[in-house]
């Protein structure tokens, strides 16, 4: 993709992100490949709000070198491993949503629960080990959990998820049909260990709070 259009691009992503609450502050990040060598990613510790075209940062996929006075997401690591699975991978999204943390968090896989996830993200979500962030571990323990589920998406524990598509329409879909398909599966572990409360009249971590102060 060209540069320029490129850094639009993210800075559209990122208004995007907090739009549909996928991300808060300064957490998550997004990148865009560039060519079979580069990919552009959002800066490290600015506001989706305050970015514009020029913060964002060309990186290198193999050595990771950037260059410029912004310093890019620490997450660069994380994305180049995602880049180097496959040449088609065209935009990488990290999020903090809701639901996929809650179940990363609790370092939970994902079956595959329907066709339109199968259709969408490409099948079951692995949970990667944990690491921590921007570290050599976390980012090679995702890259083997996107590997071994040959889906677009996987968790990460304790640390939310990481999204992929070949473009910016296809890796938001990923990640907002991810957030459904997390959503469903909490209510399915909480209606398996609760059968006689109908967690679905509640907010998740409402109904988990809840039970928690009860056993307590």
């Amino acid at each position: 993709m060209e540069e320029q259009k490129a850094r639009t691009l993210l800075c559209e992503a990122g208004l995007k992100l907090v739009e549909h609450g996928l991300v808060a502050r300064t957490w998550g990040n997004i990148s865009c490949r560039l060519t079979e060598k580069s990919f552009i990613i959002t800066p490290s510790g600015r506001t989706y709000e305050e970015l514009t075209p020029e913060d964002m940062v060309v990186v290198q996929i193999e050595d990771l070198a950037w260059s410029g006075h912004i310093k890019p997401s620490s997450e660069l690591g994380l994305h180049a491993e995602v880049y180097k699975l496959h040449n088609s991978i065209g935009m990488v999204i990290h999020t903090h949503q809701q639901n996929a943390s809650a179940v990363a968090s609790a370092r939970r896989d994902i079956p595959c629960l329907h066709d339109t996830m199968k259709q969408v993200i490409g099948g079951e979500v692995l949970c990667a080990e944990y690491g921590l962030p921007g570290t050599k571990k976390l980012k090679l323990a995702t890259a083997k959990a996107l590997r071994m589920s040959g889906s677009k998406a996987a968790l990460m524990a304790n640390h939310g998820a990481v999204c992929y598509g070949k473009n910016m329409e296809e890796a938001f879909s990923v990640a907002m049909t991810l957030e459904e398909v997390c959503a469903t599966y909490v209510k399915m572990e909480c209606n398996k260990q609760y059968p006689a409360v109908d967690s679905s009249k509640q907010g998740i971590y409402d109904f988990y709070i809840k039970q928690r102060g009860e056993k307590r």
